[in-house]
């Protein structure tokens, strides 16, 4: 919670562990990104959700299973490619990183993410989408305080920095979207049920 609140500490906290300690916070991510899975599974498949005066939609409990395993692993490998990158660009702007540094940066820095993923429990899309922007534009505000401070670096050149992970990131989202489409064009397409 610290880093909704007190962000500025965790980051200095994060800066002073050791590589043993970065090893030993793989595990947030790991337990973290499965809450908004179980939240969407719940609520995919029990609740359903509405788009204004629409009917409800819901999915079949097998269907959604197989969306949610393939969501988590998509978040865990995202945060594992954008670990990477930190990792890679660090010397370019005068630090140093491992992959696993640079992974858990990425996991805390999607805390907000993790979080708000929680509102599919009881999914209404007005609140998933205004929950959706501010825990992102928190995320990218996280990003961008927390680089300098755990990296070492000028702010200035932080700011250089955390832009390029926002760039890294855009990509990501972009090849999740053409993958979601290829997986649903082999098969893994949504199955809907009658709601009433």
């Amino acid at each position: 919670m610290g880093f909704l609140f007190t962000p500025r500490s965790q980051w200095q906290k994060l800066a002073n562990a050791t590589d043993g300690e970065f090893a030993g916070k793989l595990l947030y991510p790991l337990i973290m990104a499965l809450g908004p899975c179980l939240a969407w599974y719940y609520g995919s498949s029990q609740i359903g959700w509405r788009v204004g005066d629409s009917e409800t939609v819901l999915m079949t409990p097998d269907s959604a299973l197989h969306i949610v395993i393939a969501f988590y692993f998509a978040m865990l490998g995202s945060l594992a490619v954008i670990g990477y990158f930190v990792h890679w660009m660090s010397e370019t702007y005068g630090s140093s990183s491992s992959i696993i540094k640079g992974t858990v940066i990425a996991s805390y820095t999607a805390t907000p993410l993790f979080l708000a993923g929680l509102v599919g429990f009881y999914p209404l899309f007005w609140l998933d989408l205004c929950l959706g922007i501010l825990s992102l534009g928190w995320a990218v505000y996280l990003l961008y305080i927390g680089i300098p401070q755990v990296m070492g670096i000028p702010q200035e050149r932080g700011f250089l920095y955390a832009s390029a992970v926002v760039g890294i990131c855009m990509v990501i989202f972009m090849a999740l979207m053409g993958a979601v489409v290829i997986l649903w064009d082999m098969g893994m397409a949504p199955v809907f049920i009658d709601a009433h």
